[in-house]
């Protein structure tokens, strides 16, 4: 189907969230993502969001009220919601990474129709590598593509010095989830799944270990939880077998540095003369933040210097002033 059939088939769509035509047309946007046809995917996801918008405000994925979960010692929130607007879903991936990626919203998409077979979709994933590399901006981004709400559990209120709290406040936090579809992030998970035989921990972090062993074997909410590390290693090793996927999230290669930096400098003006695959090839092993930083350093540059354009010196003099710290 051509670009512009899609356009206008797309045009036409303005049915609930929930609906199976418009869970079709989500699908389709994966498939062109899939593709690598990005603008097209873009494209059509703006025109769908547009259509449907109305209609998720009457009919929510969830008709239920979230009640935003409370440390009952001095109410401050366990979990942080981050509207929909603020939600970071532009990202630069590799195709073996983002082949793995759609297959998770595909799977949730499709939820239904694979419970009818027996089959139920991946809902528990965990994703790591170094810092820098993205990985709670997935998370933001699975919740923009499916259409979920997002929240971001807050593991320093969680964690009490008092005996017991802390278990006290998980337990609310996936009671409060059980009937509410949305994207729970368990960033820096590693803070409350290390190892217990680290000797040096105290007998309550075991217990909230158990307790989080428990509560993902017994996960079978409507939404996704998604948890990150990087220190993979440090975390107990009971952990792994409860998550449906583990992502290994690498470092940005040729292709996605140029593009990243491409990207970056979007809103400027960019000289010819800029040759982006040799830089990209000078900030092979960076991760993708100190990409992003770098090249807005540049930016930064270019304008502080009275002028409106980017270089290939102002690129290499920020890439310099980088490796010199």
């Amino acid at each position: 189907m051509d670009t512009s059939t899609l356009t206008r088939l797309f045009r036409s769509i303005k049915w609930s969230p929930e609906d199976d035509i418009v869970k079709i047309a989500y699908n389709i946007i994966s498939r062109e993502k899939e593709k690598w046809h990005k603008n097209v995917a873009n494209s059509l996801l703006k025109i769908l969001e547009s259509n449907v918008t109305a209609k998720r405000e009457e009919h929510s994925l969830n008709p239920l009220t979230f009640s935003t979960p409370l440390n009952s010692r001095n109410n401050i929130p366990l979990v942080t919601k981050i509207d929909r607007e603020e939600l970071r879903h532009d990202m630069i991936l590799s195709q073996e990474i983002e082949k793995k990626f759609l297959r998770i919203e595909k799977e949730y998409i499709a939820r239904d129709r694979l419970l009818l077979s027996g089959l139920k979709p991946k809902q528990k994933i965990m994703f790591y590598w170094p810092p820098g590399c993205g990985k709670s901006m997935w998370a933001e981004r699975l919740a923009w593509d499916i259409g979920l709400p997002f929240l971001r559990i807050n593991f320093e209120v969680i964690i009490s010095s008092f005996l017991g709290e802390s278990l006290v406040n998980l337990r609310k936090v996936f009671d409060q989830v059980k009937t509410y579809p949305c994207v729970l992030l368990l960033d820096e998970f590693d803070f409350i799944a290390k190892s217990r035989d680290n000797k040096q921990d105290v007998g309550e972090m075991s217990r909230i270990v158990n307790v989080m062993l428990n509560l993902l074997e017994d996960y079978d909410s409507p939404g996704i939880i998604i948890a990150t590390t990087n220190l993979k290693d440090s975390i107990d090793t009971a952990m792994f077998r409860r998550f449906d996927d583990v992502i290994e999230i690498k470092k940005p290669e040729i292709e996605e540095i140029s593009q990243l930096c491409k990207n970056t400098l979007s809103a400027m003006k960019v000289s010819k003369s800029i040759n982006f695959k040799l830089i990209a090839k000078k900030l092979v092993g960076f991760s993708a933040s100190d990409i992003v930083k770098l090249t807005q350093n540049a930016g930064k540059t270019a304008v502080l210097e009275g002028g409106d354009t980017v270089t290939m010196e102002h690129l290499t003099y920020a890439i310099n002033e980088y490796l010199s710290r």
